[in-house]
């Protein structure tokens, strides 16, 4: 509920202007960033940076992705799909996942055989553009994090969380990657290649979480205790309620299918228990806006 006041409060005042505003800032951003990094890594001789822009090449990809997903998420269901199109933020949240994996793996690749080559003592000293585009690169992949995070949370996007994290992904790299530069400028070559190595084990671990919570998320996986708890204790409280027998959730994409048995009194008549269900039905898909639907069925207390 409070995502969905923050949207109303908010200047754009639109769901498909922010997708689109998110969109164009992600990946206007990163052509631009990926564009100077891989200049700085190649003029500045810095294999680090030159895995630091590639890294955010994906990014480009990622974030696109990450719009189509949204917005054909966002599309109302049809006779295909009664359910609606949430999973589809899972698809995308997995393909983000994989582009980040091969990513990391050729990152990862290329800075291990650069080290189990040796010869360091030939290998070319970075020079001080590769440094500042490292300083540049953190800076601006961090407040590309806390500007889509903010927005991704607003619109309760699966995907575009996923995105915000490939940011905070860079900035991470980015990190590594100055340190490489910096070592390899004081005369240790080596840190260039051992960051790279570094980057492609950051990149590897935001993959896997990636994928991890978009294949959780596929599988009609329960919520977490506190969020069932939190309902369970709204339910038992409402008018009427005796009791509740079961109560299963299950997560479909970043929305929630929730079936519900309540114990009533046996007396009542049919059209007082619809009545009952009714109200229960509304309240909970008011109160918690991630339900996309509460199934309720009354038993005779």
């Amino acid at each position: 509920m409070k995502n969905k006041i923050e949207l109303m409060n908010n200047p754009i005042n639109n769901e498909n202007a922010i997708i689109m505003q998110l969109s164009v800032v992600g990946i206007i951003g990163n052509i631009l960033l990926t564009a100077f990094k891989l200049f700085a890594g190649i003029i500045g001789n810095s294999g680090a940076m030159v895995s630091d822009a590639i890294h955010s090449l994906s990014d480009v990809f990622a974030t696109f992705i990450a719009f189509v997903g949204v917005k054909i998420s966002k599309c109302k269901p049809d006779k295909a799909h009664p359910y609606g199109h949430e999973r589809i933020e899972c698809v995308a949240s997995l393909v983000l996942g994989l582009i980040l994996l091969l990513t990391g793996l050729g990152i990862g690749k290329a800075s291990i055989t650069t080290i189990i080559a040796g010869h360091y003592d030939k290998l070319t000293i970075p020079s001080m553009i590769a440094l500042v585009a490292a300083f540049v690169s953190i800076i601006t992949k961090e407040a590309m994090f806390w500007y889509t995070i903010y927005y991704a949370k607003i619109l309760n996007s699966t995907a575009f969380v996923a995105d915000a994290w490939h940011h905070r992904s860079d900035a991470i790299s980015s990190i590594g990657a100055l340190i490489g530069i910096g070592g390899a400028m004081l005369g240790f070559p080596i840190f260039d290649s051992v960051a790279s190595l570094l980057i492609c084990l950051l990149i590897l671990k935001v993959a896997f979480d990636i994928l991890k919570d978009s294949i959780v998320k596929m599988l009609d996986t329960s919520c977490d205790d506190v969020f069932e708890k939190e309902l369970l204790d709204f339910i038992v409280i409402q008018t009427d309620v005796i009791g509740v027998d079961k109560l299963h959730t299950r997560m479909f994409g970043n929305k929630v299918y929730v079936d519900l048995e309540i114990k009533v009194d046996g007396n009542k008549t049919l059209k007082e228990a619809h009545a009952i269900a009714e109200h229960i039905h509304d309240t909970a898909e008011n109160k918690f806006s991630s339900i996309k639907h509460i199934m309720i069925h009354l038993n005779p207390a």
